[in-house]
C-alpha cells in the first residue's frame, strides 16, 4: 500500500548535543521507523541534527528550511518538547507533523512507540484527523526597540530570578489596564500549553479549538489573582514595575534577561502548526489517559 506522503523527514530529540546524544535505543527505533517508511513507498530524509546525533549515514540529512520547503511530512519521535521545537521552526511551511511518542507524558507526541506500524499505515494512505495548534509571538520592547522577539507553541513565562523576591508586573490587555499584580511571575499559555506549566500553577484547561490564552499567575501575593482566559485576538502587554533578575521564558527554550521598564508584548502569530492524529483522535481521550481520569473508576 504506498503512501500520500512521498518525501517523509524523521526528526529525533531535536535538542540533543553531543552530550546528551541518543541512546541506541532512540537510534535503533529510528532506523526501524526509517525502514517501515521505505517499504511503503517513502523517500526518506533525517533532519541535520537528528542523523549528526545518531550517526544514520544511509539518508540524507536535510536542515530545518529545507524539510519545509521539499518534504511532505515531519513525523517527530520523541516526546512533547522534541515537538515544540521542530513545529515552532516548521509552523510557516504549513509542514504536517505527526507524533511518535519516546518520552513520558506526550499531549502532543500521540502515538506509542510499540504501536507506530498499526498507526501510520492508515495515516500513511491519508486516514487522519488534522489539528491545527496556533502560535503565539512574543517580542521585548525596550526604550521602544524590539530587543528579542519568539514564536512559542506552550507560554510565555516572565517569573523572577531564583534568589530574588516577588515582582511586580503592569498587565494590559488590548490596550486596557488590568492590574498590577506582585507575585513570583506570570505565565501567558495558549490552549496546548495550559496542560503544561499553566497547569502545575493552578490555571484551567481550554480545549485546543478555543482561540484564546489563559494568564496565570505564579504564587500571587494577593490571592484573589486568579487565572482568566482570554480571546487570543488581544495583544496581553506585560511591564516590568519592580524586581530583580527577571527573565521572559518562550516555551522555556528561549530566554530573554529583562529591565524595569521592559515590556513584553504577545500576540497571536498568523502561523500555526499542524499535527495529524490517527482516525478516531480527540482531546478528551488525550486527557484521559495522561491524566489517569479513569483510574479508580469503573
Amino acid at each position: 500500500m504506498k503512501s500520500n506522503f512521498r518525501h517523509v523527514a524523521l526528526i529525533g530529540k531535536y535538542q540533543a548535543t553531543a552530550a546528551s546524544a541518543m541512546t541506541e535505543s532512540s537510534r535503533q527505533a529510528l532506523e526501524d521507523i526509517a525502514k517501515f517508511l521505505v517499504q511503503r513507498g517513502c523517500e526518506v530524509a533525517l533532519e541535520r541534527e537528528t542523523a549528526i546525533n545518531t550517526q544514520l549515514t544511509a539518508y540524507p540529512a536535510m536542515d530545518v528550511d529545507a524539510i519545509g520547503t521539499q518534504c511532505d511530512l515531519g513525523l517527530v519521535v520523541g516526546g512533547d518538547g522534541t515537538m515544540l521545537g521542530i513545529g515552532r521552526r516548521l509552523a510557516h511551511y504549513g509542514t504536517p507533523l505527526i507524533g511518535i511518542n519516546q518520552g513520558r507524558l506526550g499531549f502532543i507526541t500521540d502515538i506509542p512507540f510499540d504501536s507506530y506500524q498499526a498507526a501510520l499505515t492508515p495515516m500513511l494512505c491519508g486516514e487522519y484527523e488534522e489539528d491545527l495548534r496556533p502560535l503565539i509571538h512574543a517580542r521585548v520592547v525596550r526604550d521602544e526597540a524590539t530587543v528579542f522577539e519568539a514564536l512559542a507553541m506552550n507560554d510565555v513565562v516572565v517569573n523572577r530570578g531564583a534568589t530574588s523576591g516577588m515582582v511586580e508586573l503592569r498587565v494590559e490587555v488590548g490596550g486596557q489596564f488590568v492590574a498590577n499584580q506582585r507575585a513570583d511571575g506570570l505565565i501567558i499559555a495558549s490552549p496546548t500549553g495550559s496542560t503544561a506549566y499553566a497547569l502545575s500553577a493552578g490555571g484551567p484547561m481550554l480545549h485546543p479549538s478555543i482561540p484564546g490564552w489563559v494568564l496565570v499567575p505564579i504564587a500571587p501575593h494577593t490571592l484573589s489573582n486568579r487565572p482568566i482566559v482570554l480571546s487570543d485576538a488581544a495583544e496581553v502587554a506585560v511591564e516590568i514595575v519592580s524586581g530583580r533578575d527577571v527573565s521572559a521564558n518562550f516555551d522555556m527554550q528561549s530566554l530573554a534577561s529583562l529591565h524595569l521598564g521592559d515590556r513584553i508584548l504577545v500576540q497571536r502569530s498568523e502561523h500555526k502548526v499542524r499535527f495529524l492524529h490517527p482516525l478516531g483522535w480527540n482531546y478528551f481521550a488525550t486527557l484521559r489517559k495522561k491524566l489517569r481520569w479513569n483510574e479508580g473508576g469503573s
